[in-house]
């Protein structure tokens, strides 16, 4: 443990999409953590950030020169492809360095918690980016159960759908196992990781995953049905081809419902190149865009009363990660808590094969 009044020196492998967009804007908005190192030979991308965040930060050319200098650095973040992440875990923790690992943090549940039993061995940090428990509709939700304003809950819809008929290329689309593509363990991991925090562990999975797209390789429209311990069943939904875009969340209680359209505005803003700062709202939703509570009639229709949208807070996530390194304070995303979420995932993709339900 460190002291809770040094800063933390970052060494960022990735500056892809994860690395550029999301983590190094969220790493240099947080007070107590510095970014040091970016992970990439790509000269654009090195002058990319160094435009960003200045002449004095620094670059390698892999992932081995930050091992080299291991007591240079405080904490590694991991915003590379899915297939590196377990081997780059692992040679992070290898070297005595807290961990920040993209979701999914590896292929398989086992590997997660065989990383989770390292970093518990040398008593470091490993953490997974599950940045959507921090999506404005999703600290709503949060305070509306906590509220008790819908009653018992017992239907949990939630979607991640996207309008993509046109494939991008890349790792994320390929069909190949070792690539950990396709949208089940990319949307996926956000979904089932939001129902899991919400509604407790699973017990039963059932799953529909289709290739929709001309030559696309991975699935790019997938349904995961989970029934959990709690008796909550939740219903998610993941999907590039979907061409009228569903409500991001419905949820249905015993007193009433919760309906709410549209994404989080914190990605966009992101990659607009809007960034955290001490002054101005970030996180903050038009009321044109809240959801609505109440029963018995369409929230399209006039149902129901607005719910003021809480502020989405992605830098809360690597506050919290700083404040884990520096005074032992609790692990926001443990890597436990990112297997749990593979079982599911796993058992999605054996029901989706084999067209059988799944018991955990």
């Amino acid at each position: 443990m460190t002291s809770s009044t040094t800063t933390l020196r970052v060494g960022l492998i990735g500056y892809g999409l994860a690395g550029s967009v999301f983590h190094a804007p969220l790493i240099a908005a947080t007070e107590g953590l510095t970014l040091d190192t970016v992970v990439t030979s790509n000269p654009e991308r090195q002058a990319q950030a160094r435009a960003e965040f200045g002449d004095g930060l620094r670059f390698a050319a892999s992932p081995d020169e930050l091992w080299e200098r291991a007591d240079e650095l405080d904490l590694i973040v991991i915003a590379s492809p899915n297939k590196t992440h377990v081997p780059l875990a692992t040679a992070a923790l290898k070297a005595g360095l807290p961990v920040v690992v993209d979701k999914p943090i590896a292929g398989t549940a086992a590997e997660a918690r065989e990383l989770a039993a390292l970093a518990e061995e040398r008593g470091l940090v490993l953490s997974v980016f599950q940045n959507r428990r921090w999506d404005n509709d999703f600290l709503t939700l949060r305070k509306l159960i906590a509220d008790g304003e819908l009653g018992e809950i017992q239907r949990f819809e939630s979607r991640f759908e996207r309008w993509r008929p046109q494939l991008k290329g890349g790792w994320r689309e390929s069909g190949n196992p070792e690539e950990i593509g396709g949208l089940l363990y990319d949307l996926g991991s956000h979904v089932v990781d939001q129902a899991l925090t919400l509604f407790g562990p699973a017990v039963q999975v059932y799953a529909e995953a289709d290739v929709r797209r001309p030559d696309a390789q991975a699935d790019d429209d997938t349904f995961i049905a989970v029934t959990h311990a709690s008796g909550v069943r939740s219903h998610l939904y993941v999907s590039a081809t979907t061409a009228q875009l569903g409500p991001r969340f419905r949820v249905l209680g015993s007193r009433a419902g919760f309906v709410k359209y549209g994404l989080d505005p914190q990605e966009a803003d992101l990659r607009e190149g809007k960034r955290p700062s001490a002054e101005g709202a970030w996180g903050a939703e038009p009321e044109s865009m809240w959801g609505r509570v109440g029963s018995g009639e369409s929230p399209l229709t006039g149902g129901g009363r607005p719910e003021p949208s809480v502020p989405g807070d992605y830098p809360a996530y690597y506050a919290a990660v700083a404040a884990a390194v520096r005074d032992g304070a609790p692990n926001p995303v443990t890597a436990h808590q990112a297997a749990d979420a593979l079982d599911v995932l796993e058992a999605a993709r054996r029901s989706a094969h084999d067209g059988v339900t799944v018991q955990l």
